[in-house]
C-alpha cells in the first residue's frame, strides 16, 4: 500500500490537560491515535496549576505523589523512561502529624522508626497496626490491582466485584475499620486522615480506601523536583514527543453531536474540529450540563448528577517567607482539637468551623529551588464545605480565614511568621468554580462513598453517545494522582478497542 492510499489515523480530542487528560492523551497517541489535547487555561495541569511570584514557585494542587510506577508506565509504552523528563525525589517522613497538645507522629515506611512512633502513642497497638497493614494489602489487591483500571459500564461488573467488597466489609468506613485494629485515638486519626486527600470523609468513605497505606508503604511518597508542575510539564513534553498536539488558552464551549455520536469540538475562539472520538477530563457536571447542551444527554445526566453528593472544597493559603526551616518537614498535618465534629461541620453542617485541621506543605524542605536563596515556600490547606452547603461571599470570608490559618501556623510552628512573609495569596471555593468549572467549587468531584463508587460514578464511556468518553476524578476509581491515571488507563482501553472496530 503506497502513501496515497494509506488510511489516515483515527483522531481523538481530549478536553482538559489535568493528570487524567494527559495520561489518556499519552496512551492514545502512543497507540497511533492522532490526539489533540485542549486546555482552557494558559497552562496545562488542571488542579496541578502553578504560579511564580517574587522568585517563589507555588503549586496549586496535588503535592503527594504515590505509586510512581503508574506514571512511569506512560513513558514505557514507547520504550522511554520518565527520568528523561522528570526527576522524582523521595520524601521522608511521608508526613509529620502534630496535635494541639504538642504530640508529633512521623509516618513513613521505615518499619523500625514507625514502630517506635506507634509505641510512643500506645505500645499495645503495635500488633493491631500489623493486622491493619494486612487488611490494607488485601483491599489494595482487590480494589486497586484488580479493579483500579477496569471500566464499570454495567451493573453486572459491579456484581462481579461484590464478593471481594463484602469480604473486606466495604460498607464500613475507613475510620471504623482502623478503629477495629487500634485503640489509641491519635493513631486512629493518623491511619484514617488519608481519605481527606481524595475528598472523602474518614467517617463515611468506604474502607476500600485503606489501600492507600499499601500504596505508600510499597511505593513511597515522592516529590517532582521543581514542583508537581514539572511532572505535568514532563508529561506534556512526552506527549508532544510522540506527535500529540496541545491547544492552550481556548476553552471548549461545546461537544458537537449528531444522534448518538460525538462529531467534534467547538472552542471559545471559534475554532472547531471534527474527531472520531471525544473524551473529557473536565468536571463531569460541566461536561454534561454546559458542553452537551445540543444533545438531550446533557441535561438528562446533569439532572442526575445534581442529586449526588459532591466532595468538599478547599481553602488554600500560599505564602513565601524569609528564612529556612529544617525542623518543618515537607508534609505536615496540624490536627485541631476535634476530629469527628470538625468533619461533621465540613461534610454535613456546611458551616465555617471555629477550629480546623491544616495540611501544611513545605516543598522547599526537599527542594530549595522552590524559593529564593534563604527563603521558604509554603501552602496551608484547610478543607471547607462546598458552595452548595456553604454559600458565603469569599471576597469577605477569604481574607478573614487566611488570617486565622496563618495565625494557627504561627501559634503551632513559627511565632514570627507574619513578620517573615514576603508574598501571600489565597485560593477559595469560588476560584475552583471560576478557574476549573468545578461544580459547587468541589475540589475532588463526586464524594467517594460506596454508593458513588465504581458503576455508580460517571462511566468511562457514555451509555448512549457511543464515542464520548470520560476520565478523571468524577469517574472510577476517583481522585488523587493514581486514581485519575488509573481512570485514564481504563478509558484508553475502551477507546482503543472501539476505534479499532470502526
Amino acid at each position: 500500500m503506497n502513501s496515497e492510499t494509506k488510511p489516515k489515523p483515527k483522531r481523538a480530542a481530549v478536553i482538559g490537560a489535568g493528570f487524567g487528560g494527559l495520561a489518556l492523551a499519552i496512551r492514545l497517541q502512543a497507540s497511533g491515535i492522532a490526539t489533540t489535547l485542549i486546555e482552557g487555561r494558559d497552562k496545562p495541569g488542571g488542579r496541578a496549576y502553578f504560579w511564580e511570584r517574587e522568585g517563589f514557585t507555588f503549586d496549586a494542587g496535588p503535592t503527594v505523589i504515590t505509586d510512581p510506577d503508574c506514571l512511569r508506565a506512560l513513558w514505557r509504552l514507547t520504550d522511554h523512561e520518565m527520568d528523561e523528563d522528570v526527576e522524582l525525589v523521595p520524601v521522608m517522613p511521608f508526613y509529620r502529624l502534630n496535635w494541639d497538645d504538642g504530640t508529633n507522629f512521623d509516618y513513613s515506611n521505615d518499619n523500625a522508626k514507625l514502630a517506635r512512633e506507634i509505641a510512643k502513642l500506645n505500645p499495645d497497638d503495635l500488633a493491631g497496626y500489623e493486622e491493619f497493614l494486612q487488611y490494607s494489602e488485601g483491599v489494595w489487591r482487590e480494589g486497586y490491582v484488580k479493579l483500579g483500571h477496569v471500566p464499570f459500564l454495567d451493573f453486572k461488573s459491579m456484581l462481579k466485584a461484590a464478593p471481594a467488597l463484602m469480604k473486606y466489609q466495604a460498607w464500613r468506613s475507613v475510620y471504623s475499620i482502623v478503629s477495629s485494629f487500634v485503640s489509641d485515638e491519635k493513631l486512629r486519626e493518623a491511619l484514617s486522615f488519608h481519605t481527606l486527600l481524595v475528598g472523602g470523609n474518614p467517617m463515611a468513605t468506604s474502607s476500600i480506601y485503606a489501600l492507600i497505606h499499601k500504596l505508600e508503604k510499597d511505593g513511597g511518597v515522592w516529590w517532582a523536583k521543581g514542583g508537581t508542575n514539572r511532572l505535568i510539564a514532563g508529561m506534556v513534553r512526552h506527549f508532544e514527543r510522540l506527535g500529540g498536539t496541545v491547544r492552550l488558552g481556548d476553552p471548549v464551549t461545546a461537544i458537537e453531536t449528531a444522534g448518538n455520536r460525538a462529531t467534534g469540538i467547538t472552542c471559545a475562539s471559534g475554532w472547531r474540529e471534527n474527531f472520531d472520538a471525544v473524551a473529557s477530563n473536565a468536571d463531569v457536571m460541566h461536561s454534561y450540563r454546559d458542553l452537551l447542551t445540543g444533545n438531550r444527554r446533557g441535561p438528562q445526566v446533569a439532572a442526575k448528577l445534581a442529586k449526588k453528593r459532591f466532595s468538599p472544597s478547599l481553602f488554600v493559603v500560599h505564602f513565601g517567607v524569609k528564612g529556612t526551616f529544617p525542623d518543618i518537614p515537607h508534609h505536615m498535618i496540624l490536627f485541631g482539637p476535634r476530629y469527628k465534629g470538625l468533619l461533621e461541620d465540613i461534610y454535613d453542617h456546611g458551616v465555617l468551623p471555629r477550629d480546623f485541621s491544616v495540611y501544611l506543605h513545605h516543598p522547599s524542605a526537599t527542594d530549595s529551588g522552590m524559593a529564593p536563596e534563604g527563603h521558604s515556600t509554603f501552602y496551608a490547606l484547610v478543607p471547607v464545605a462546598h458552595r452548595g452547603k456553604l454559600p458565603v461571599d469569599w471576597n469577605t470570608a477569604g481574607p478573614a480565614l487566611e488570617k486565622r490559618v496563618l495565625d494557627e501556623v504561627a501559634k503551632r510552628l513559627m511565632p514570627d511568621l507574619h513578620d517573615r512573609i514576603v508574598t501571600k495569596f489565597h485560593y477559595t471555593p469560588f476560584d475552583f468554580t471560576h478557574d476549573l468549572n468545578a461544580h459547587l467549587g468541589s475540589a475532588f468531584s463526586l464524594e467517594p462513598i460506596l454508593t458513588q463508587s465504581a458503576f455508580f460514578r460517571t462511566h468511562n464511556r457514555d451509555d448512549e453517545i457511543t464515542n464520548l468518553y470520560f476520565t478523571g476524578a468524577g469517574t472510577h476509581p476517583g481522585a488523587g494522582i493514581p486514581g485519575v491515571v488509573g481512570s485514564a488507563r481504563a478509558t484508553a482501553r475502551l477507546m482503543l478497542s472501539d476505534l479499532a472496530r470502526r
